[in-house]
């Protein structure tokens, strides 16, 4: 899984580090998740702890859109065997389905070809009937693999106040909510287009605290932020928005565009899959049976990456050095989704600045990792990167790479990066700390 693991993993707490990174992102592959939680069995299909008998439908539809939603797709085709008759996915790496179609679209920044993908998920949701099941995976990247421009905006403005919302260093939950109020098919908007049908949604969580309204900007999930709301985040965080995007938004304040629905949507049952605990509760399962002790520090980790890197490096060093809150050898684990405010022009993400930010301490006896599970940080070809006490050894010269934005190629060329490839599924950010005794 890992393309360059046999010149990373250099000693024991290397390796160990790196397998704890494969087993969480080999534990939330959709094909074992759905295999586990979603099963037919005398013609009621059980997903999670929900049961939908299939003989009170007459067709079973999927549309939905992420990262990995082609993924999903092709595993729930597995589960259901021929049961599904047709379903449309955007996403942005294909995988080969049967019977579901998939368009390939852009990520982060939204493209013609998944706008067009959301036109026909919008329009074939609202062909659907009251006797249709509606099967809707939703992963990580939805919000931008699902673009559908609401009343008079163009893709262009959705690519543009992408771009800048984030760059900005807005929370994913604050820059969803201005998305949401852009866009015809998230708030709630493919839900709403597809009642009466039963929709369940199948989420795949890669946002802190898995809330489906915040998964993909929520297409199947109802909405409490408003126009109002939207607005605030683009004044609070000084975004340079187009005109045409303020004036949509003061339209919808004006009450001239209907609202994301605030109320639960009867007609759907949404059920998250994976999230950040899936990958967590497997590293530290790989922990667990090692000469080192496992502590996961929280599930939760959120604000700027290299804030919260000073952090988790601090407490590193207290695990070394006086035994707290966890003796040596030991390892920390940490899962959620930091974020970056961009000033620079260079090539990086949150986790490749987070574990920069790490290196640059210097910790001896600590190894550190820090990854996106989906196997691209930012805009980047690598997942994230891994550091030790020697891998930094000009912190004068990584300061300004992460002044510059500019992480990937400084960890390039100490050979820290970790590559591994679209991993074809998508619950955020996982952390490592291995932590050795010190040296008496």
């Amino acid at each position: 899984m890992i393309h360059d693991r046999d010149s990373l993993a250099t000693t024991p707490a290397h390796d160990l580090a790196l397998s704890c990174l494969e087993a969480g992102i080999r534990a939330a592959q959709p094909d074992r998740i759905v295999a586990e939680q979603i099963s037919v069995d005398e013609g009621v299909l059980h997903v999670a702890d929900g049961r939908y008998d299939l003989a009170e439908y007459d067709e079973i539809v999927l549309l939905g859109g992420g990262k990995a939603a082609d993924v999903v797709a092709r595993a729930l085709e597995d589960v259901l065997d021929d049961r599904i008759d047709r379903g449309l996915v955007v996403t942005s790496d294909p995988v080969e389905t049967e019977t579901v179609e998939v368009v390939e679209g852009d990520h982060p920044v939204p493209d013609e070809q998944a706008r067009e993908g959301a036109r026909q998920i919008i329009d074939r949701a609202r062909e659907q009937d009251e006797r249709v099941l509606l099967l809707v995976p939703i992963t990580g990247g939805g919000s931008a693999l699902l673009p559908l421009p609401a009343g008079d905006l163009r893709l262009a403005d959705l690519q543009s106040i992408t771009e800048a919302l984030v760059e900005s260093g807005a929370a994913i939950e604050e820059i969803n909510a201005v998305r949401k109020h852009l866009s015809a098919i998230k708030g709630g908007g493919l839900a709403r287009a597809a009642a009466p049908a039963t929709v369940v949604g199948l989420v795949f969580s890669d946002v802190v605290g898995d809330d489906p309204g915040v998964v993909a900007s929520g297409p199947t999930a109802s909405d409490e932020t408003t126009y109002e709301d939207a607005l605030a985040v683009l004044d609070h965080y000084d975004v340079d928005a187009p005109g045409t995007v303020i004036g949509h938004l003061e339209a919808g304040v004006a009450g001239e565009h209907d609202e994301t629905p605030e109320a639960e949507l009867d007609h759907v049952d949404n059920y998250v899959l994976a999230n950040a605990w899936t990958a967590l509760s497997a590293a530290r399962d790989v922990v667990a049976v090692s000469e080192y002790d496992p502590l996961v520090l929280s599930s939760r980790i959120r604000g700027e990456s290299t804030e919260a890197a000073l952090s988790q490096v601090a407490i590193a060093e207290e695990c070394r050095d006086t035994g707290n809150p966890i003796e040596p050898p030991a390892v920390l684990l940490s899962g959620g989704e930091t974020t970056v405010t961009v000033l620079g022009n260079g090539d990086g993400g949150p986790n490749l600045e987070f574990a920069l930010r790490a290196g640059i301490e210097g910790v001896e006896n600590v190894v550190c990792a820090s990854v996106d599970t989906d196997g691209a940080d930012g805009g980047t070809n690598a997942a994230g990167a891994l550091v030790d006490g020697q891998t930094v050894s000009n912190p004068m010269a990584a300061r300004v790479a992460l002044v510059e934005n500019d992480a990937q190629p400084f960890l390039d060329k100490r050979d820290a990066l970790i590559e591994t490839g679209p991993t074809g599924t998508n619950v955020n950010d996982l952390r490592v700390f291995v932590i050795d005794e010190p040296e008496s």
